[in-house]
């Protein structure tokens, strides 16, 4: 069993993984004991996500930085989340609900039963309008890495956002904060902004910027200089700062070269964040940031301080999740304090435990619900197990007392049924080979109708080839083992296509002969209602012959009612 006093936070990012394990104390912030960081790889745009090989990473960290298991706090990173804030009028509460729900509908893109979705209320209804944030993740997204989780050995008790959990340890750490604090979050894949306000209770606004941030540096650098993605992040990582503007000759070319690339790309950002905060103070009501809060692997690249400074004129600064929360006393806090820009996210998590938080979403998905449900209801199925266990007895006790009163009549009963049972092996038998039969005409069913759907196919082929052209290849397409289309590739007279083309011209259709062979081919039953019939290739082998290549695809449905009516 797991130590009720303790609990493991993981962090879930683009390219790396944190891990923190932290001693709860009952109403007093949690106290880190252990962490660990791990690279999972340089996660390209689009790449593929970390959590492919999440339960290998937690179980490495854990055994080389020597964390306990305990019961385990998740963050979702906030680019598979959608955020949305909206405004409902002052309703019941059973009422405001059904708004709410009405909202997911029409502000995720994603069907409800596709998505994971939570909810909470931001401050009251007083002026007549209640606020309310809608956080809601794809299931599929979700599962990736709870799935992974469990794959490790944890069943996971909340799975949270990264942006809310950095915004619980904000809140914490630094409570005196007065006006607009805006937090930016610069990661490897995506960049989050988080609206802060002292009169707001919760997340005020939070935005997501998808693929501006680490990575995009990163790709912008291997462009630049002509080298590998690899070979740029260890540049970027070893010689990259922001350049401070102005005109200034280096005689370090390669340095200037880094430190250009890095300013075009924050100076993107920046005008991500003046757009987020024009649309915050507009669409939201909010007040203009009166400071920035950097956080997050990015965010530390050298003079990135100095930017946003210049550029936002506010004061800037870096996050510290410890200044409330306790570190243990024999961690080294120097690399804490090096680290610490990496574990805002696990000290929201464990504050999730320990203490009552302004923002507590929870993306669980449907299944580990049910399954800490029914983990709960044990004890009363063994309760309930107990009372059938006595009813049994007393049942049996009287079973006892009636049999012979019944002797005559189960014997009589089970000649009957013997009987009956000898019938019953009989039609056993008869319907076992009427089965057979059928599966074997069905079969040959099945072989004469493909055979014949391909005659009919390759009949409609050489029905919609134009005189001067002639097939030079005709193959099936495969997707996994199942044929959905066919390839066709040909050849043609120059001279006589010129001829086809200029004849659809004069009745106002202006198309190459092989447009026009495709269009043929669209309007054959046999290929379905609507198939997807496309020109992948033309060339010309010579002066006199052009060659094409189409590929025509089909849904079995709409194939056999075309084959039908062909």
């Amino acid at each position: 069993m797991f130590s009720s006093n303790r609990i493991l936070a993981l962090n879930v990012g683009a390219s790396k993984i944190a891990l923190a394990e932290f001693a709860i104390r009952g109403g007093k912030a949690p106290e880190m004991v252990n962490y660990g960081l791990m690279n999972t790889g340089f996660a390209s745009e689009g790449g593929a996500s970390n959590a492919a090989g999440l339960a290998d990473a937690v179980r490495t960290l854990m055994r080389s930085r020597g964390i306990r298991p305990s019961p385990m706090m998740v963050a979702l990173s906030g680019q598979v989340v959608f955020p949305r804030f909206v405004k409902l009028p002052a309703v019941a509460r059973d009422k405001l609900m059904q708004m709410v729900q009405y909202e997911v509908e029409q502000n995720v893109p994603f069907p409800l039963n596709e998505i994971v979705w939570d909810h909470q209320f931001i401050g009251d209804d007083s002026s007549g309008e209640q606020s309310v944030m809608i956080v809601a993740a794809k299931t599929e997204s979700v599962r990736e890495v709870t799935g992974s989780v469990s794959s490790a050995g944890f069943e996971p008790e909340v799975v949270d956002v990264a942006p809310m959990a950095i915004y619980n340890a904000l809140r914490f750490n630094h409570a005196d904060l007065s006006g607009c604090t805006l937090v930016l979050d610069i990661g490897a894949r995506s960049t989050n902004l988080i609206f802060m306000e002292e009169d707001r209770v919760g997340v005020t606004y939070s935005r997501c910027i998808s693929n501006m941030a680490g990575n995009a540096i990163t790709q912008e650098l291997a462009k630049s200089l002509q080298i590998t993605v690899e070979e740029a992040e260890a540049l970027k990582c070893k010689r990259g700062f922001v350049s401070l503007g102005g005109v200034h000759q280096s005689e370090d070319a390669e340095a200037e070269n880094i430190s250009r690339v890095i300013r075009n790309v924050m100076t993107r950002i920046h005008a991500e964040i003046n757009r987020s905060v024009n649309f915050y103070r507009s669409q939201q009501g909010g007040s203009a940031p009166s400071r920035l809060i950097l956080t997050g692997g990015t965010s530390l690249l050298p003079h990135l301080d100095l930017f946003f400074k210049e550029k936002l004129g506010v004061e800037v600064e870096y996050l510290n999740p410890f200044v409330n929360v306790p570190v243990g006393s024999r961690m080294n806090r120097e690399q804490v304090g090096i680290d610490a820009f990496m574990l805002s996210e696990v000290v929201g998590l464990a504050l999730r435990r320990s203490l009552a938080c302004p923002v507590e979403i929870n993306l669980m998905p449907p299944e580990i619900i049910k399954s800490k449900t029914l983990k709960k209801r044990i004890p009363f199925f063994g309760l309930a197990a107990a009372g059938v266990l006595l009813s049994l007895g007393i049942w049996t006790l009287y079973q006892y007392r009636m049999t012979d009163l019944y002797t005559k009549q189960f014997e009589t009963a089970d000649a009957k049924l013997s009987q009956m049972q000898g019938m019953q092996q009989k039609l056993d038998a008869a319907a076992k080979a009427k089965g057979g039969v059928l599966q074997t005409a069905e079969a040959v069913q099945g072989l004469i109708a493909e055979r014949s759907a391909w005659q009919r196919r390759v009949e409609a082929v050489h029905k919609s080839v134009y005189d001067g052209m002639w097939l030079m290849e005709l193959s099936p397409i495969k997707i996994d083992e199942s044929v959905e289309g066919v390839k066709l590739v040909g050849r043609g007279w120059k001279d006589k296509l010129k001829v086809i083309e200029e004849k659809a011209k004069a009745g106002g259709n202006t198309v190459t002969a092989v447009e026009l062979l495709r269009d043929r081919l669209k309007e054959r039953p046999v290929f379905g209602d609507d198939p997807d019939i496309k020109i992948t290739g033309v060339k010309e082998p010579d002066e006199s012959l052009t060659e094409f290549t189409i590929e025509v695809r089909w849904s079995a449905a709409e194939e056999a009612k075309g084959a039908a009516n062909e």
